[in-house]
């Protein structure tokens, strides 16, 4: 079944909510966590690295710097790794989304901050986006080993591998 990963968390704006479960998702390369929200709705997120059951996390514009806290970039440190990063306020996370990635925070002028994405390339990106604190987990994702041509044909979808 496909869960729906919440990239936009901006409704739950100051609602705390508590880390439920970390789980496998066969939709994607990273892990996802279950969210408790204080109001009692629940929702995945893309989980980072540090990430525990049990730890607490927000949606503020300005919250503490600790894995899956989710605030706007013109108010997160320099030096500081970012994931689920928005291109345009509110439009909800777009890049840096994949396995192992994060994009590190570099500076902030005039409005914009500059990121360091995963590829080495610089992007500038308005203070007023999103952003969520930490490196995306399953790092180790790329390292995994298939054995055989096999095992790749059985991990594409059934119209994909039929033959011509």
């Amino acid at each position: 079944m496909y869960r729906g990963v919440d990239f936009k968390l901006t409704d739950k704006l100051n609602v705390p909510g508590k880390v439920a479960a970390l789980e496998y998702d066969p939709n994607r390369t990273s892990r996802i966590a279950r969210i408790h929200f204080a109001d009692g709705e629940k929702r995945y997120i893309l989980a980072p690295q540090e990430l525990k059951v049990g730890d607490t996390i927000i949606v503020s514009e300005q919250a503490p710097i600790r894995p899956g806290n989710r605030m706007k970039l013109k108010n997160i440190p320099q030096g500081s790794l970012v994931h689920n990063v928005e291109l345009f306020p509110g439009q909800g996370g777009k890049i840096v989304r994949s396995a192992g990635s994060g994009a590190t925070v570099l500076a902030s002028e005039g409005g914009f901050v500059q990121l360091i994405m995963p590829s080495s390339e610089t992007r500038m990106i308005l203070g007023e986006s999103y952003a969520s604190i930490g490196q995306i987990s399953n790092a180790e994702h790329g390292t995994m080993v298939l054995g055989k041509a096999g095992r790749s044909r059985w991990r594409k979808s059934v119209a994909s591998a039929r033959r011509p």
